[in-house]
């Protein structure tokens, strides 16, 4: 389906929206119509591009991490590469933001869960690489780590933790998750 310059400005507005309102609010009590008013239009018009709440955030939500190729890191490093990517997607315009809607929404919503999941699932685990035994294991123990950081940073906002420089949470984090990618599991 082709759009026009118009229509593209106006999906782009109600995407942004959305990610915005879904991240403040959450899923349950983010509306199409509060949507619709932070973006400037009709409700209708929300429904015209996404169908629903639901296909709104999907669309709102649909993200590749852009995980580092693990055949161009380098042996024992990919633990460090993992933790500074996620920590500068999170803390970066974009990703952060969509990574924000996903983890406060997956709380209390089945679908952002569900979402959740299969973004961590396929993209963390393809990205610890194919000679990894075990990656869905290892790849769900990578997430733990990384959600847990996000959860306790981003979306709690622990000060000790908020404090910290981005280069101390690598050093400190970097050493679990190469455990988790390279080490015999239990």
């Amino acid at each position: 389906m082709a759009f026009t310059a118009r229509s593209q400005e106006t999906r782009a507005a109600i995407l942004a929206a959305a990610r915005r309102r879904f991240a403040a609010d959450g899923y349950e009590r983010a509306t199409v119509r509060a949507i619709a008013a932070d973006a400037g239009i009709d409700p209708s018009m929300v429904i015209r591009y996404y169908r629903s709440k639901d296909g709104l955030f999907a669309a709102a939500v649909d993200i590749d991490l852009r995980l580092p190729d693990p055949a161009s890191l380098p042996p024992g490093r990919a633990g460090e590469a993992l933790v500074r990517h996620f920590l500068e997607l999170w803390e970066g315009d974009g990703p952060g933001e969509v990574l924000t809607v996903l983890l406060r929404s997956a709380v209390t919503n089945e679908n952002a869960a569900e979402r959740m999941r299969t973004i961590f699932a396929t993209q963390v685990a393809t990205a610890l690489g194919p000679d990894v035994d075990d990656g869905p294991t290892r790849g769900a123990l990578v997430a733990s780590q990384l959600l847990g950081l996000a959860l306790c940073r981003y979306i709690l906002r622990l000060p000790p933790l908020v404090a910290l420089p981005v280069d101390t949470l690598v050093a400190d984090l970097a050493p679990t998750v190469q455990r988790y990618i390279g080490a015999p599991l239990e």
